[in-house]
């Protein structure tokens, strides 16, 4: 994915830190006041960051920008786009111990919300397109994830297997690296891991690939061991809170991915799939309770 999709700010949210700390100031001036940032010229940046032009070029360069200018349209798209849709931007991810509900609910609502636009807006369609095509025709599709990203992993299985895909979820990594390494040319292998530095997911994706399987990795950092192993990466966006750290924020943002790349397997799979949801839907038909059940008369029983 390079720079110029959407989902800027939130890269820089998640990437800023780990960079080398002169990007790493630029990263925090844009996020400071990213309006302000998207009408500053190359030099005025460059000063509110403590840093150089030749820096800031680089930066744009790393993100995948040909060069500032494009970069500082990019801000400026972004920050269009948020104004656009009311996001409240004066709410912050703080929350006190005896805040109300309804200032906790705003301020999830929010994150969460950011989350999945800037999430939506970063993804890469054509390797939406590419991974989908893949699972819809796969003698096996694996997948793996550890903590609230097996969560994720778990929930995708669940919808694929509905609708006749060969797919697993392994919650253990012992029974995961033995099953990636059945797998061979045509099958695909999904790892979720917020950092991308867990080594249960990078090994069972580096097993996968070893056998010729196509691999697909969610993560949050793109150049991560897990994403720099991954044929294909999709990263969601975060937005922490107060006692919901970014791995356990990120749920929402891996959901919509894996939502999207579901929809796209059964509509390249329309036909199968409508039956196999008809079928299933009939053999659970019986457990559901009747909308309007019949009334229970009450009356004293006869001595």
């Amino acid at each position: 994915m390079t720079g110029e999709s959407g989902g800027l700010l939130g890269r820089l949210r998640t990437e800023g830190p780990d960079m080398p700390e002169a990007l790493s100031r630029v990263a925090d001036a844009i996020l400071a006041d990213p309006e302000r940032a998207a009408h500053l010229s190359i030099l005025d940046l460059a000063d509110h960051a403590g840093t150089s032009a030749a820096t800031v070029t680089r930066f744009s360069r790393m993100l995948g920008f040909r060069g500032y200018a494009n970069l500082r349209v990019a801000v400026a798209t972004e920050t269009g786009r948020a104004e656009q849709a009311r996001w409240d931007t004066d709410i912050s991810g703080d929350t006190a111990p005896g805040a109300p509900l309804t200032d906790v609910l705003a301020v999830v609502a929010a994150a969460n919300t950011r989350a999945i636009q800037d999430t939506a807006a970063g993804l890469d369609v054509a390797a939406v397109d590419r991974l989908a095509t893949a699972i819809a025709t796969a003698g096996r599709v694996e997948i793996f994830g550890l903590g609230s990203s097996g969560t994720a992993g778990s929930e995708m299985a669940f919808r694929l297997e509905r609708i006749r895909v060969p797919v697993r979820y392994r919650a253990d990594t012992h029974t995961a690296l033995t099953n990636a390494a059945l797998l061979r040319g045509g099958d695909v292998a999904i790892a979720l891991s917020h950092s991308g530095r867990t080594r249960e997911p990078i090994e069972v994706l580096a097993e996968a690939a070893d056998h010729g399987a196509l691999t697909a990795a969610v993560t949050s950092y793109p150049r991560s061991p897990l994403a720099e192993i991954a044929d294909i990466v999709f990263t969601p966006s975060v937005y922490e809170t107060t006692f919901r750290l970014a791995a356990l924020s990120t749920l929402h943002s891996q959901l919509l991915i894996l939502d999207l790349i579901y929809v796209a397997v059964a509509q390249r799979t329309f036909e199968r799939t409508e039956e196999a949801l008809r079928l299933t839907a009939r053999a659970v038909d019986a457990h559901r309770v009747p909308d309007k059940p019949p009334s229970r008369k009450r009356g004293r029983a006869k001595s």
